[in-house]
Parts: C-alpha cells; sequence; structure tokens
C-alpha cells in the first residue's frame, strides 16, 4: 500500500499561480485588496482549489501564540473504550503543546454531523474513529488531515490510519474454543456498520471453516437488552444449541450471559461465552469474561502521534497495535 499523499504547500500554489509565495500568503488570508490585483487573486484561488491546498493551521496557530486543536470524533462516550481513546489522545497532544476537541455522536453509536465549519475553524486536523461512520463526512471536503482509527487502510480520505491487530485477536478467541472441544457456535455480531466488525466476523469465520466446525451468526446493536434478545431468538429457535457464544463485543457478551441464564443455561458448563474489548464491564459480570483486551489509550495515543506527524511532513509509526487474549471463568471445555 502506498502511503499518504504529500499535502500541498503554499510554494506550491504560488508555482501553478506564477505568483510569489507572499502574494499567496495576502490573498488566502483576505488581506490582498489594495495589494494585489482582482485577477491575481482569482489566479490564486483558483490555484489553491485545485490543489487542494490549506493553510498549515498549526504553522498559524503557533506564530500567533494561539492554542492548536485537534478534533477527535468518537461514536459516543458511554463506550469506555472511546473515553480511554482520548485520554490518550489528550495526553500526546499535551506534551506537544496541543488541545484536543471531543465530539461524540449525540445518536449514540453512528452518524453525526459535525458541529463546526471546519473551514472556519481553527482545526489543524481530525482523528475519528470508523464506528462514527458519517461523522467525518464534512471534514473529509475541508481537506484538514484526517486519521481514521480502526478502519479500513484501502479507503481513500485519510492522512494515516490506526488500526488493531483485530483479526488476530479473533482469531485467538476461536482457537481457543475450538481448543477446547466447541464445535457448535454461535457469533452474536454488532449491527453496526464499521470495518471493525466486518473483519471480526470474516476473522471468525476463517477461523472456524475447516476445522469441522459449525457457525451460525445473529447481529444485534451494542446494548444488553438488545443482546439478550438475539440470543435468546437463537437458542430457542429451530437448530443445534451452540456450545459458545462468540461476540463481538464485551456489552454484547453481558446480554448473551443475562439469555442463558433466563433459559436456565449455565455459563460456562452448559454454553461458554467470549467477549472484545477487555471494558471494565469484563470482570463486573459472573463469571468474568474471556476476551480480548485492545489498548485503547494507545489506540488515542498512536492517532494523536500521527495526526503530528502528519502536520510536520513525516511519516505515521507503521503496523498495527497488538492485541492479547484474556481467558478468565466465562470460558471451559464444551460438555460432553
Amino acid at each position: 500500500m502506498s502511503g499518504p499523499a504529500t499535502r500541498p504547500t503554499s510554494r506550491d500554489v504560488a508555482r501553478s499561480a506564477g505568483v510569489s509565495q507572499a502574494t499567496v500568503s495576502l490573498v488566502l488570508g483576505g488581506k490582498w485588496h489594495g495589494r494585489v490585483s482582482e485577477r491575481t487573486a482569482g489566479q490564486v484561488r483558483e490555484a489553491a482549489d485545485a490543489l487542494g491546498y490549506r493553510p498549515n493551521l498549526a504553522a498559524r496557530n503557533l506564530r500567533l501564540g494561539s492554542t492548536r486543536t485537534a478534533l477527535l470524533v468518537v461514536p459516543a462516550l458511554t463506550n469506555e473504550f472511546f473515553a480511554r481513546v482520548y485520554t490518550g489522545a489528550a495526553a500526546v497532544a499535551a506534551e506537544h503543546g496541543f488541545g484536543v476537541v471531543l465530539y461524540p455522536s449525540p445518536a449514540g453509536v453512528g452518524p453525526a454531523t459535525s458541529p463546526f465549519d471546519p473551514g472556519r475553524t481553527a482545526l489543524d486536523g481530525v482523528i475519528a474513529s470508523s464506528m462514527a461512520v458519517d461523522a467525518p463526512a464534512a471534514i473529509h471536503g475541508s481537506l484538514l488531515p484526517l486519521v481514521m482509527l480502526d478502519s479500513d487502510p484501502s479507503a481513500p480520505g485519510a492522512a494515516a490510519v490506526v488500526n488493531l491487530a483485530i483479526a488476530d485477536g479473533m482469531r485467538g478467541v476461536a482457537a481457543h474454543v475450538l481448543e477446547l472441544g466447541h464445535r457448535e457456535l454461535l457469533h452474536l455480531g454488532s449491527a453496526v456498520p464499521s470495518w471493525t466488525f466486518d473483519v471480526r466476523a470474516e476473522a471468525l469465520a476463517g477461523a472456524v471453516r475447516g476445522a469441522g466446525a459449525r457457525l451460525r451468526t445473529v447481529r444485534a446493536p451494542l446494548s444488553v437488552p438488545d443482546a439478550r434478545e438475539a440470543v435468546t431468538a437463537a437458542l430457542t429457535g429451530p437448530g443445534p444449541r451452540p456450545t459458545a457464544v462468540v461476540c463481538d463485543d464485551d456489552v454484547l457478551a453481558a446480554g448473551a450471559c443475562k439469555a442463558l441464564r433466563r433459559l436456565g443455561l449455565r455459563v460456562p458448563e452448559d454454553v461458554s461465552v467470549t467477549g472484545f474489548d477487555d471494558l471494565a464491564l469484563a470482570t463486573a459480570v459472573e463469571p468474568e469474561l474471556t476476551t480480548v483486551r485492545l489498548p485503547a489509550e494507545r489506540v488515542g495515543e498512536r492517532g494523536m502521534a500521527a495526526l503530528l506527524a502528519v502536520l510536520d511532513g513525516r511519516d505515521p509509526a507503521p503496523g498495527e497495535l497488538g492485541v492479547e487474549l484474556v481467558v478468565r471463568g466465562s470460558t471451559a471445555p464444551a460438555p460432553r
């Protein structure tokens, strides 16, 4: 995969318009009246638009002594994972004299529209979670540097992508339950349309394929009641009863555990359950969840570091962040 495109500079605009960089600065700074002709100002604006150039707000704010600012777009703060992402991003930002404006979707996980006009707001760049599906749409058009978190690396528009080894995590879950002898698996997938959940589903299906096991998938919104209803419907419907429920998220796993208990089934003696994320919830339920630990704060740190690198004209650090399978009491050998 090729690296991010080089951000156009004022020198590029000057060369394209056939003027000096000083003239570009006057025109794009709105100080050209009486000093530059209308025709020349138009040429500069046309060249800037054609190249996709926007002034480097970081450099401008530094010169003005103003606070440098990044926008962090997340689906919701009700999910502990994203609060921890913010903590990591804010820590790195503070070390470099940046502030972080946090914008969660008011509707929870899903689409959101930025409250900012990026063309007029003193933002240097944007860091956005792939789960806030439509939130960066207006920002794409502003040409501010955009760093995507947990996102499809082949998707256009991002200056950098920071990813976790999500597929490795789900393959680890699959290997664990298969080693315990489980051959009837239920995948409780997230109903949120997101690259990260697609990766989890594909990794699980690939790991199960060829292992002599059967996998059925049902989906639910990311809430305990919705997960409970989905698992209840799956287990009371036709077909063999699963001996393991593999969930895309710890919240879904908590709902699965509630459904199993209400059906008179024991976790893990009758049915094993696994989660994903390792939220505080994973150790608050009983039995504690076998899950995949995601380094949320490191995601925020790496995201902010990637944005700073892009603003400085450097290549962000490559590679995925590692994840860890944490085995607890919610999984056990398949019942005979």
